[in-house]
């Protein structure tokens, strides 16, 4: 039987997450480990949720790159698969393929799944990680639903905590890469995301992603691509918050200070990447690689 840890995001959905427990009952076969990262709910999580599902309640202040390393450090299994607490696992078989490839093939970091409602319809291609229509290994994922391998994880520090949310998972793609590894995305994997419209908030989601494309682009980028690249999107906020009609007043005034308080960190922290890998980066964005899944054992 292959080892899983489980963890979970939370803040303030108690019934999200009771749901989400809930639908673990499907693995249980696997006997995961469960991790709830606690954001400061009130009440607790641990009250909240009671009955739910034997699961380990870790506290603390910290947003979604915050909770993730948490989790991860904490877990004692080798494959931890994330969630944030407004989704389900809709069948065994999605998390049971993901853990196979992964155990047969060492390269791979991350599994990224897709999204789909709570009837296991999938979203729209747009909104999925990638448009490939068969298991490929892709540039990128997200993160509301992903499985680790811990040891790369670790190795590489985890999410820029930094970021706290929007955006961490773009850089930490691109350290992946970096250092030999592969994201592989399965669209047959399907797990539910059931979203709460009312629980977002456009304008700080525009700004986070702004700032932290920014600071991406400064940790992770050569200097020559720094100079070009942190204008060009500071100059996509302004794209973006006339396309998604957005009142955003000194937003991005808001960004340039962010931008400007983070730098003496990132600069402590900056090791850019090679060209090689920008340019597979942008490769693998445009066409995904077929990949042919291996099973463990």
């Amino acid at each position: 039987m292959m080892s899983l840890s489980v963890g979970i995001q939370t803040r303030n959905r108690p019934d999200a997450l009771r749901a989400c427990l809930r639908s673990l009952d499907r693995i249980a076969h696997l006997d995961p480990e469960i991790l709830v990262f606690d954001d400061g709910s009130e009440p607790p999580a641990h009250v909240a949720a009671a009955g739910a599902a034997r699961a380990r309640f870790l506290t603390g202040p910290g947003a979604a790159a915050v909770g993730r390393n948490r989790v991860v450090r904490e877990a004692s299994r080798e494959f931890v698969l994330l969630l944030d607490d407004d989704t389900l696992v809709l069948d065994d078989g999605s998390i049971g393929d993901a853990l196979s490839a992964m155990a047969a093939d060492p390269a791979i970091a991350v599994i990224a799944f897709a999204q789909a409602n709570a009837d296991g319809t999938p979203w729209p291609v747009a909104m999925q990680p990638s448009s490939a229509q068969e298991p490929a290994v892709v540039n990128n994922f997200i993160g509301f639903a992903h499985l680790v391998r811990r040891s790369a994880f670790l190795d590489l520090g985890g999410y820029r905590e930094i970021f706290e949310y929007h955006g961490e998972e773009k850089e930490l793609s691109l350290r992946l890469i970096e250092a030999g590894h592969s994201i592989v995305y399965l669209p047959h994997a399907r797990i539910a995301h059931v979203t709460d419209p009312a629980s977002r908030n456009a304008r700080k989601y525009l700004r986070l992603v702004s700032r932290n494309d920014c600071l991406n682009s400064l940790y992770n980028d050569p200097p020559e691509r720094v100079i070009w690249m942190v204008p060009a999107r500071l100059a996509l906020y302004f794209r973006m918050r006339s396309g998604w009609k957005i009142h955003d007043p000194g937003g991005a005034w808001w960004v340039v200070r962010e931008v400007v308080r983070c730098l003496p960190r990132v600069w402590r922290d900056r090791r850019p990447v090679s060209r090689k890998t920008l340019k597979r980066w942008r490769a693998l964005r445009q066409h995904p690689e077929r990949y042919e899944v291996r099973r463990a054992g």
